[in-house]
């Protein structure tokens, strides 16, 4: 199960005494059920819907640990529905004609069922769309569990039959609310300085199962004097981040990479570059988003970053994790650091969609090639000005085709080496508009 605290189909909470300490924890009422406030508290949408005793279907989206099977499980007990749970990554077509049938029987009874499905992303779409003549008929009211963004995962005529409902990542205080739970369970404190104790939460990362797992670990450990943050992590396994290559977690970090470059954040900027890299993202690929990065964002306002970055691929390439991690680090520094324009990225996307509405016409006659005599005669490259030999080494002469008036595609900013390109670009603008004169 993907939750702070299981439940067994019958909704039953009776205590085991050898239970893992985040069973015996388990909330016996919505309220006790904590960080999640926004959504259980009086004018939460679960807290709304207790108090009128009409549940509709919801999609629980959140990581792991904060509450999403506890939620459903007691959602059933605050309105007196049968409890039916399964979970994606154990059940097939049969499991869920009986689960049907089951609440098919409730329903004869006068009994509503909620059918909880845990990890409700893993069923294929042919599954997912399966829940729908049940939910619609109201054999079932489906209450489903997801780590992953619903948007991505589930068919959108599910998602339009249910409300997605976002838990957050347990914050310090909730986190410290069940050690206290703890503490109060074994009657003692745990074996930690407050130094140490702070930094136990702070390694959960939000995830309130993994705390309550290191904190029984802490507890049957035989410990003497109180641990220091040190002595703590050397006894305690470290947790790995939560990071799927393929899903959102993956998509969001990028963005956030390439956002906190774009704003000129340097330390934000290597914080994410670390959160990928130690999660276990293949640097390459970082790597590629910062090249891309380097031409969309910083462009010729400073040449040099697009040099920065191709070096750092082959310092990579030649050096391997971790020590030519170093140079994907230098090149996200570079790039957070360096003066930005993406007027280049707008040029080219401007120039491209030109490209397509006048990709038929010809360049004016004095610019084209006369490789044969024929050519010549026909006034190819007729009346050509070779700029070298023009006074300033620009001629000013015309390059568009004759049927297309002249276009502005590029506008260099005042960033960085783009500013001399401006520069650059009204001196000849001075010298052609003199010589038309």
């Amino acid at each position: 199960m993907d939750d702070l605290f299981a439940a067994d189909d019958s909704g039953q909470t009776e205590r085991r005494e050898h239970a893992p300490l985040a069973d015996r924890l388990r909330p016996q009422t919505l309220p006790e059920v904590v960080g999640q406030d926004h959504l259980t508290g009086p004018d939460g949408a679960i807290g709304r819907m207790v108090r009128v005793g009409q549940l509709s279907s919801m999609i629980l989206w959140g990581p792991p640990g904060t509450g999403k099977t506890t939620i459903a499980q007691l959602l059933a007990d605050a309105v007196g529905m049968h409890y039916k749970a399964i979970s994606a990554v154990f059940s097939g077509v049969a499991d869920l004609k009986k689960a049907f049938a089951e609440a098919d029987q409730m329903a004869k009874t006068g009994k509503k069922t909620l059918l909880f499905v845990d990890e409700i992303h893993r069923f294929n779409r042919a599954q997912q769309d399966g829940f729908l003549p049940f939910v619609e008929r109201g054999v079932v009211t489906l209450v489903g569990a997801t780590t992953e963004n619903p948007s991505f995962e589930l068919n959108a005529a599910l998602l339009s039959r249910a409300q997605v409902l976002v838990l957050h990542r347990l914050g310090p205080d909730a986190l410290s609310t069940l050690l206290d739970r703890a503490e109060t369970e074994y009657g003692q404190k745990l074996p930690l300085t407050d130094t140490a104790r702070d930094a136990l939460v702070a390694s959960a990362d939000g995830d309130g199962r993994f705390l309550l797992n290191q904190a029984e670990t802490l507890y049957n450990s035989d410990i003497g004097q109180p641990l220091e943050p040190g002595q703590m992590a050397a006894l305690l396994h470290r947790r790995v981040p939560v990071y799927d290559k393929d899903r959102e977690g993956h998509y969001n970090l990028i963005s956030a990479l390439h956002k906190s470059m774009r704003g000129s954040d340097p330390q934000a900027s290597l914080y994410y570059l670390a959160r990928m890299l130690v999660a276990g993202e293949e640097p390459l690929y970082v790597l590629r988003r910062i090249v891309r990065f380097a031409s969309e964002d910083i462009g010729l306002a400073d040449p040099q970053a697009l040099v920065q970055c191709l070096a750092a691929k082959d310092a990579y390439e030649f050096l391997g994790s971790p020590e030519g991690e170093l140079a994907i680090a230098q090149a996200c520094l570079y790039c957070a650091t360096a003066a930005k324009s993406n007027a280049a990225y707008k040029a080219q996307k401007s120039a491209w969609k030109s490209a397509r509405q006048t990709g038929s016409l010809m360049p004016p006659m004095n610019i084209v090639n006369a490789p044969t005599k024929m050519m010549k005669e026909l006034g190819y490259g007729k009346g050509y000005a070779y700029d070298h030999d023009a006074e300033g080494g620009y001629s000013g002469a015309h390059y568009w085709p004759d049927d297309m008036a002249p276009e502005q595609f590029y506008t260099p900013t005042d960033r960085g080496f783009e500013r001399k390109i401006a520069e650059r670009i009204a001196y000849w603008d001075k010298l052609k508009s003199g010589r038309e004169g």
